[in-house]
Formats: C-alpha cells, structure tokens, sequence
C-alpha cells in the first residue's frame, strides 16, 4: 500500500485524496506541502500592487462560496464550475466523489465523498480572495491596496486542505491556518461575553439615531413588563457627539466624530456631568441590566474623526478618501457615490489610534458600560494609500483594538460588525463575536429568506474565528418567527431591537425564561451536510436545514428560504421567480452532524432518534438514515428537537426532548444519568428553566418526582409522548431542577 499527500499537484493539476480537481494549473503557481495540506504561492516576475493569477481549470464539482457582495457584508454562491465562482470570495468548499488518498488493492474508501477547502490568506502586505473567469480558470487575486506597495513573489497566499467530513476539514483548515499566521486565534480559543446567554435588547430598529436616555428605559421597561426582561442593551448609533465639516453645514453632509463623550441627549440636565453613566445605572440598578454595550465605527464614526475638531487635535485625524478594489465595486456599483467616496473620512493616525481606543472605552468602562459593537470595520481596507497598504493599517488598528478591549473590558465586552474581510478577521485575536451577514431590514420583504440562508452558510466560515451573531430583529413582525426560530437556534446572542410597546410576547417566551436567560445551543447554527452545496435561495425545489448541538441532544431547523437572492446581473438583492406551492424536503436524525457524540457513552446506540416538531407538537422515533418528510412554503419553518433514543432494557427506551414550548428545547437539559438497579430504572434529569418538558418514553413510568415532591404528568401511549409541568424556575442559589423518573422494568 502506498500513502500519497492527501492535496498535492502532479503533471499540473491539483489532486486531492486522487480526484483530479484543477487542471491546467500554470508553472508560475507554487506549492509547499505540510502535513495538514498544501499553500499555494505564484513567481510573477513583475512588481506591482495587483496581480490576478490562474490557478487552473475548475469543472465537474460542486462547490460553495461565501464571497462579498457588499464592501462589509458576505453571502453564499453555489456552482459546479469555475465560472459560477463570484469576485471577492473569501471562502471555498468543493465536494468531490470517487477519490481516496488510499491506494491499494482493496480500497474501502473509493467511493467515498471528499470536502477540499480553499482559504486565500494575507501574506505580507497583500491579501488574497479567489474569483472564476469565463473559461472556468479559478483565479488568485492578490491586492496591497497601496500603489507603493509591491511584490513580484508569493508563496503562502492559499491554503488548501481535504477530508472526508465536512465540517472538520473546515477546522482543520483554519487550524491549520491559525498555526501558520499566528495573527488570529480560532472561536474556542476566545472568551466569550456574558450577552451570549441572556436576553437582550438594541436601540436600532426601535429609535435608529433619534435614541434617547428615556428611549432606551422605556424599551427595557416595556419587555421586562411583559415577562422577557433584557439582560444586555446595545445603544447603538446616536450617542455619540458628532457633527458635519464646518464648511458643510446641510443635511447631505458626512458626520464625524467631535468628541469623545456622549451628545447632549444623553447628558442628564441635572447632573450634566454624570454623562452615559445615568442611564447605564438606571438599566443596572433600577431594571437588573447585567451588560450594557455602547456602539461606536472603528474610525470612531462614520465618517471618522473630524480634523481639527477641540478635545480630538492629539489623534492626528487626516481626510483620505476611499479607494475601494475593483472586485467590491463590480459587485457594489453604488460605491461610486457613496458619501464616504464623495465626502472622504477622518481617519486617526494609525500611531495614535491606540491613545484614542484607550481614551474611549476608558471613560465608557467608568461609566459602567461593559462592551462595544464596532461597526464599518471593512472601511479600513480602503484608506491604506500611503500608508503600508489595506493589511498593515488594518492589522495596526486591530491590534490597538485588542489591547484596548482586553484593558477595559474584562468580560470580552466586543461585537464586531460590518467586517467581512479577511484583512480583519486573520488579525483579530481578542473580538469573539462577529455579526454574521447584512442588517436585520424590517421594512424590506427581499430581505428576510435572504437572511436567514446568509446567516447560515456564512457561519461555516466566520464560525471558525468567532461566535456568528445573527442579528436583532422584530418580536412582532410578519416575519417574526422565522427569524426568531433560526435566532433561537443559532447559538449566538439573541436579542430584539422592538420599539416600546410594540411586542409579541409569547413569541419571545418561546426564546427567553422568566428570568432573562436563554437556551443557547452549543455551537454556531450551519446547515446540514446534504444542503452545504445545494441552493435553498434560488434553486426552487430545496430546503434549508440548519443543524446545531445541545449538551444531550440537538436541534434542527428547517427553512424554506426560496424567491429571493442576490442578483449577479443586477449586482444587489432581488426577488426572482419561484413557485408559491411547499416544497419538500427530509429530515433525519443524523442531519445534527454530532449527535452520535452525544450517544457516546452507550456502546449499544443503533442510531434511533426522537424528534419532536415544534409547531405540530407530533412526536416520533426515526431509525438510522429513516427521514421524515417536511413541506414548507416560502417563509415558513420547522424546528426538531433531536435526542438519541436510550434502551434501559427491552421494552424500555427513554430520550431527553426538553422544554418543548421552547425554540431550542433541548437546551433545557443540563443533566442527564440512566440507572437500572434489579427491576428498579431510573431516569435522573436535571432541568434549567420551567414551562412544559417532553420527553420520548417508550412505557409510561411509575412515577415523576420534581426534587422530592411527586408531580402528575402525562403520557400517550400511541407516540411515546411523556410531559409534565415546572411551574416556576429553579430556587435561588440554584441553577436546575433536578427531577426523577422511575419505572417498574419487568425485563
């Protein structure tokens, strides 16, 4: 038996585990193999600030993208050939069948399906994102941004890896990466902040720049009313002190930043000089607020530091005026008229940015607030003229990002947003939430399917690095549970952005306990291993599903996210023709990619799952690789509860579904332990939160025991359905319930 590189290039074409994947790859592209994969590089020859290279032919695969169609925002695009590749795609998954890296004369493997993933870096001052050409070349663009800037040389410019599980290739390679660059640090390696697992509220969609001080207590107390008090509150954009350029004084005119303290709105008239500290110990102290964040831009604002401006002199703010890379503005054309291309930015000077993040967070730490969403990051990668180039003054302004947080906010108190660059996300070592595609728009109808489909595909990519965060939304909305099922599934934070009074409450207890906490799922939300390459927004005929973990089971989402796509013909998102009938799809209980790690400590697990649907409150047992259909039209869903089936003895199975009023009801079980003593078993739970929790039992048990108090529930029979009711939370000072099911085994 002979053991080839699992990625390697012969006779010119790139192979991976022996299926041929590139072809025709030219003699200037370079390689160098390591034990995890292959960088690819090229020798060009000529100097200059752009080169776009030919990495071969690309055919006969299916792959997905998450590419840049705006300058901050990325979605996913699927094809089967290099063609269908867009500009600016920053991430590349090829499935390819028939291949093993495995040669022998009796080879297990041949047929099965390898995953190869492409990652263009940053190497040096130039940063890397793969795009097609209309002869299916897969190219290499490679960009410094500065015409000073310049290489002729490349060697570490894409990493190439392979396996045979999707997902894990996926980590692999940005393990891989990780080790290589040294410049970022990988999502498990991050503290996560303490607003990923409570309810929360921001001021955006409720107020926009119009917020308040008495805003922002009316939206705190107008949800805690109704049963879903908010734990975190993000004020965003409109506390800040900003003005126009002096010379610009109409309502056309770019604002900048003008001081670092709070506007006048936010100043109590009583005591001026308490600035932002009023309302954030009002949201502390007067309504139990454990976080509050403040939002700034990463230049401060949009339109950066005003020049000139009193109290702002020591940060040495310079207009420079964008200059966007082609690839954005093909996909982009607006930009062209963009108030910053017009208008230009205030851009402080990279060696005293630290001084001004420092300065910032610090007087916002002693006023009590605990974090920042940074806004516009992808700016950064258009000012670097004259200056190093998009990777050096983007690294520069990270790093004193970095340092600032980790000294001023000890909980990891940052939420990266509007930074779908690569130039950003291979230097972040401390931001370990990042918003995971473009806004939440409620008055938009192209905008939700759209959503929710970029949300997920884009997590496959940002999930690696950071926590995806899926965005505020509207409790009470035509669209409202759709997005608040895919929220509540995510894994990341979940918080609304309602005005006042304008609330769907038992939507938000389906997502939020009485107490402000949530059910988070383990990881970020994907989807499923049979959707990563088919098209759930344009193809008319799939579904999508997305997959995530709790601690004794999973959860599975089901979308139908069809009609609506952004259009490479009219360069922005539309509508396109779909059929208005549902549209079918299947859901297995493997479909939650990890759930046989849940079972892992029962040698005897044959693969049989319960899964309860949340909306038809239907129950049932699914045998390894059975599916369950599932029709849905355009802006419907699913969501499953997924719990690996337990045989205490024959006749007596039992699988953990959790609180089933919930979204994410699995999320509930903290504990869980089997015992079977003589003819005595025992089911032992231990249960976060309160409301109603099922549970799969296949006889009805002899008794339920909540701490040491017998409770009735009910059973059925027919399905297996077991369910009983914990009306209040937890007491204090503990953290679950623990509750007792005992069965008479006549086995």
């Amino acid at each position: 038996m002979t053991i080839k590189p699992g990625v390697r290039v012969s006779e010119g074409k790139l192979v991976v585990k022996e299926r041929t994947i590139l072809t025709g790859m030219p003699e200037s592209v370079v390689e160098t193999s390591t034990v995890e994969g292959m960088f690819l590089g090229a020798d060009l020859g000529k100097e200059d600030s752009r080169h776009v290279i030919s990495l071969g032919t690309l055919r006969d695969v299916r792959f997905m993208a998450c590419f840049r169609f705006k300058l901050w925002w990325m979605a996913q695009k699927m094809g089967d050939q290099g063609r269908d590749i867009p500009l600016e795609t920053q991430f590349l998954l090829v499935e390819t069948k028939d291949g093993s890296h495995l040669e022998s004369g009796n080879d297990d493997n041949q047929n099965q399906i390898a995953y190869t993933v492409f990652l263009p870096l940053v190497e040096g001052p130039f940063r890397a994102c793969l795009q097609g050409n209309s002869n299916d070349h897969l190219q290499l663009c490679l960009e410094s941004g500065d015409a000073d800037t310049k290489a002729s040389s490349f060697t570490h410019a894409l990493f190439i890896s392979a396996g045979t599980d999707p997902f894990a290739a996926v980590h692999h390679a940005f393990r891989a990466v990780r080790n290589h660059l040294n410049t970022f640090r990988l999502r498990h390696e991050k503290k996560l902040p303490g607003i990923v697992d409570c309810f929360g509220w921001c001021t955006w969609d409720a107020f926009y720049k119009e917020v308040t001080q008495e805003g922002v207590e009316s939206g705190i107390q107008s949800l805690a009313a109704g049963g879903t008090p908010p734990k975190f509150v993000i004020i965003d954009d409109g506390w800040q002190s900003v003005g126009s350029d002096e010379y610009k004084e109409n309502s056309d005119s770019l604002q900048r930043l003008t001081g670092i303290k709070e506007n006048a709105k936010f100043q109590n008239k009583g005591e001026p000089e308490l600035g932002i500290k009023n309302i954030v110990d009002t949201a502390k102290q007067k309504h139990a607020v454990k976080h509050v964040y403040v939002w700034h831009a990463i230049t401060g604002y949009w339109g950066g530091v005003r020049p000139g401006a009193r109290e702002m002199e020591e940060y040495g703010s310079v207009v420079k005026y964008p200059n966007v890379s082609s690839g954005v503005t093909e996909n982009e054309p607006t930009w062209k008229t963009d108030a910053l291309a017009v208008q230009g930015l205030g851009l402080v000077d990279p060696k005293k940015v630290f001084t001004f993040y420092d300065q910032l967070h610090g007087y916002l730490a002693s006023a009590g607030v605990d974090g920042v969403k940074v806004d516009v990051q992808c700016i950064l990668e258009t000012l670097g003229a004259g200056l190093g180039g998009r990777v050096e003054l983007t690294r520069q302004y990270h790093q004193a990002l970095d340092v600032s947080i980790s000294r001023n906010f000890p909980d990891n108190g940052c939420v990266a947003s509007m930074s779908h660059n690569t130039d950003a996300l291979y230097c972040s070592k401390q931001t370990a939430v990042v918003r995971a595609s473009d806004d939440f728009y409620p008055r938009d109808p192209v905008s939700h399917t759209i959503h929710i489909a970029s949300v997920a595909y884009n997590s496959v990519f940002l999930g690696e690095i950071m926590l995806p965060d899926w965005d505020m939304f509207h409790s009470l909305h035509p669209a409202a549970e759709y997005h608040a099922s895919a929220r509540a599934i995510s894994g990341g934070p979940l918080y609304v952005s309602d005005a006042p009074g304008k609330h769907d409450f038992d939507l938000l207890k389906k997502m939020v306990l009485p107490d402000g906490s949530v059910l988070r799922a383990r990881l970020p939300g994907r989807p499923t291993k049979d959707c990563l390459f088919t098209d759930p927004a344009r193809d008319g005929v799939s579904l999508l599903k997305i997959w995530n973990m709790n601690k004794y089971g999973g959860v599975l989402g089901v979308y139908n996210c069809q009609g609506a796509a952004w259009s490479a013909t009219e360069r922005k998102n539309a509508f396109h023709r779909t059929d208005s009938a549902a549209i079918t799809g299947y859901v297995r209980g493997c479909d939650v990619h990890l759930i046989a790690e849940v079972a892992a400590d029962d040698a005897d697990w044959n693969g049989d799952c319960a899964l309860y649907s949340h909306h038809s409150g239907q129950l049932i047992v699914l045998p390894h690789n059975a599916a369950l259909p599932v029709s849905l039209k355009v802006l419907e869903h699913e969501v499953f509860a997924v719990a690996p089936v337990k045989v205490l003895c024959p006749g007596y199975s039992f699988a953990p579904l959790g609180l089933v009023n919930m979204f994410n009801a699995g999320g509930s079980v903290e504990g869980l332990v089997y015992e079977v003593v003589n003819s005595q078993g025992l089911v032992r739970l231990e249960m976060k939160g309160c409301g109603k929790f099922g549970a799969y039992s296949s006889a009805r048990p002899t008794r339920c025991l909540l701490g040491n108090n017998e409770v009735d529930f009910d059973y059925d029979a027919d399905s297996g359905l077991l369910t009983f009711n914990v009306n209040h939370l937890p007491q204090e000072g503990h953290r679950v319930h623990l509750v007792d099911l005992v069965y008479h085994l006549s086995c």
